[in-house]
C-alpha cells in the first residue's frame, strides 16, 4: 500500500470536540511504533496492549491512546501503545473509506499487533510483567483488531525476525468498545467470514451504544453471540446512548463510567486482585 506523503499528526477542528476538547490525530502511518508505559505505584504485573482506533485510516493518538495509558498506569498495569500502520490518512478525522483496511484485506495492522504481543510476552521478566497476564484493547477499527488477534494467533502473518516471534501472539484477555469491521455490511444480523470463534479465544470484554452511527451494534452482539457460542467466557455491556468515539473523556451519560467496569472484569476473571 503507497503512502500519499510523510507521517503527521494534527488537531481536530470544533467539528471533532469529544467532551469539549479536540483530539490529536496521526496518519500516514508507515512505521509502527510501540510506546511502553511502566505502571505508577504498585505492579500488579498486568501489561495491556492498546488499539487506537480511526477506522484503519488514521489513530485517535490520544483519545484512545495515551489518555487510556494513563488510566490504566494509575491502576498499577503496564500500558504497550501501538501506533500501527495506516498509511494513506487524509488528515481528517473520518471512520470511513480507508486506504488500508482490516485484517485479511490488509495485513498491515494485523502484522504489527502479533508483533507487539510476541515483543511484550519476550521482554516480560524484563519489564516486570507477568506472561500470563498479557491482554489487548481497543476503540472501533482497534477493536476489531481485539478481535483479530483473538482468533488468528496460531501462526505470525509474516516471516519470523528474531525470537520475539517464537513467543505466542494470543492475547490472555481482550477488551473491546465500540468496535467495527465485525458484522457484514449487507448482513449486520451475520459476522464478517473472517470472524471465526473458537473456544481458544481469550476472555472477552464488550461495550457499545445503541445510537452508535459509526458501528452498528450488530458488531457487538454478533461477535458476543460466537464467542457464547463457543463457550468463551464474555461480558458485553450495552447503553442507549453515547455514540461513538467516546473514548475516556468524562459526560453526562452513564457509559463513561466504562473503565470502572473493566476493573472490576479484570477481578472477576482474576488478571488483578482487590
Amino acid at each position: 500500500m503507497p503512502v500519499t506523503g510523510p507521517e503527521f499528526a494534527t488537531t481536530t477542528g470544533k467539528e471533532s470536540l469529544v467532551a469539549g476538547r479536540p483530539l490529536i490525530v496521526v496518519g500516514n502511518v508507515s512505521r509502527p511504533t510501540m510506546t511502553v508505559y511502566p505502571p505508577k505505584g504498585r505492579n500488579t504485573g498486568v501489561a495491556i496492549v492498546v488499539f487506537p482506533g480511526g477506522g484503519y485510516w488514521e489513530l485517535a493518538i490520544d483519545l484512545e491512546g495515551t489518555e487510556v495509558c494513563d488510566w490504566l498506569t494509575s491502576k498499577g498495569i503496564t500500558c504497550v501503545l501501538l501506533k500501527y500502520r495506516v498509511p494513506g490518512g487524509s488528515g481528517k478525522y473520518l471512520y470511513s473509506s480507508p486506504k488500508s483496511g482490516p485484517y485479511p484485506k490488509s495485513p498491515q495492522a494485523f502484522e504489527d499487533a502479533q508483533r507487539t504481543l510476541g515483543l511484550v510476552r519476550f521482554h516480560a521478566a524484563e519489564w516486570h510483567i507477568n506472561p500470563h497476564k498479557i491482554g489487548v484493547l481497543g476503540f472501533s477499527a482497534g477493536g476489531h483488531l481485539v478481535a483479530a488477534m483473538s482468533i488468528h494467533f496460531e501462526q505470525r502473518v509474516y516471516p519470523a525476525i528474531d525470537a520475539a516471534d517464537k513467543e505466542s501472539c494470543r492475547p490472555d484477555f481482550a477488551v473491546a468498545l465500540y468496535p467495527g469491521h465485525l458484522s457484514k455490511y449487507a448482513n449486520p444480523s451475520e459476522l464478517n467470514p473472517d470472524i471465526r470463534v473458537t473456544d481458544q479465544a481469550p476472555p472477552t470484554f464488550l461495550l457499545q451504544n445503541e445510537d452508535d452511527p459509526v458501528d452498528d451494534v450488530e458488531n457487538s452482539l454478533d461477535y458476543y453471540v460466537a464467542l457464547k457460542k463457543a463457550g468463551v467466557p464474555v461480558e458485553m455491556h450495552l447503553y442507549a446512548k453515547g455514540g461513538h468515539g467516546f473514548g475516556l473523556r468524562r459526560t453526562k451519560l452513564p457509559v463513561t463510567a466504562w473503565p470502572q467496569l473493566v476493573e472490576t472484569w479484570l477481578r472477576t476473571i482474576e488478571m488483578i486482585s482487590n
